[in-house]
């Protein structure tokens, strides 16, 4: 990533356990901290990753265990783990900076707008998690899922994750870069999927967030991701819901420019706090 843009670097920045975490930064501009959702790594954002870094420096985050944030500290896996990488990574930069979350990335970004105030403003694209009578990430998938794993059917296992959660056909998919960093990637899924399957919003927490987030949501997304979308946009106070016209959950892969402009739109820096947008609910 990075073509005509330079030499990307790498940083490496130690979370409160100690878990070393690893940060591409590129690009110019505003600080915009990119957080990919599950079964990937930092690769995740190829398809858009040049024309954010024509407007934005942009910070790539390997979320723990995976690509460049492999060396975990030993003891159980939680989300309040990961939210800590976030706000490590932005206490590094030093600085207000920009979120952008898509899917587990989105979850992991409401928890970190819970634990610092220096997020300027988060654009949240699907967070999957239990909302309005649907489940994101049944006990059936999650059984299943877990036999291919054992197995050592790890393609499988990630095509089974696309077809019965994200509800599209991958394999236009293996084409892409990501596909590899997925498959690499694919065991972290089990710990992910039931974290996801277990989280609850704290009400409270989420109601005594200021900062300004847009919530994302595809008008073709499966109707538990949108659920969640909704309820995340209703339980954070300075939050609003856009939907996305004849998306689904990988609007970044099928259509990077379009994704890009809602990017820009909201974190233009010279853009009022909520640019004008359509409520989906």
């Amino acid at each position: 990533m990075g073509g005509a843009l330079g030499a990307p670097q790498v940083i490496e920045v130690a979370s409160p356990d100690g878990t070393v975490v690893g940060v591409e930064r590129l690009g110019s501009g505003p600080p915009l901290l990119a957080v990919h959702g599950g079964t990937a790594d930092r690769s995740r954002w190829a398809s858009v990753c040049d024309a954010l870094a024509e407007v934005f420096t942009l910070y790539l985050l390997d979320r723990r265990g995976r690509g460049a944030s492999t060396r975990e500290a030993p003891g159980p896996y939680a989300l309040a783990r990961e939210a800590e990488d976030v706000v490590a990574v932005i206490e590094m930069i030093d600085a207000p900076v920009l979120y952008l979350g898509h899917s587990y990335g989105a979850i992991v970004g409401i928890e970190a707008l819970t634990r610092t105030d220096r997020i300027e403003k988060a654009l949240l694209y699907e967070p999957p998690f239990d909302a309005g009578g649907y489940e994101v990430v049944r006990a059936s998938f999650r059984e299943r899922f877990s036999a291919l794993l054992q197995r050592g059917q790890r393609e499988e296992a990630l095509e089974l994750f696309y077809r019965d959660i994200v509800a599209i056909d991958p394999t236009p998919l293996r084409t892409l870069p990501v596909w590899q960093a997925r498959l690499a990637a694919v065991h972290t899924l089990e710990r992910e999927g039931e974290a996801a399957a277990s989280y609850v919003p704290d009400g409270a927490r989420l109601a005594a967030i200021q900062t300004p987030v847009r919530v994302l949501l595809g008008s073709e997304s499966p109707p538990a991701f949108r659920a969640a979308a909704a309820a995340t946009a209703d339980a954070i106070a300075g939050a609003d819901l856009v939907e996305v016209d004849g998306q689904g959950h990988g609007m970044i892969d099928a259509d990077p420019a379009a994704f890009v402009a809602l990017v820009v739109e909201f974190f233009p820096p010279t853009a009022p706090a909520f640019p004008t947008a359509r409520r989906a609910f």
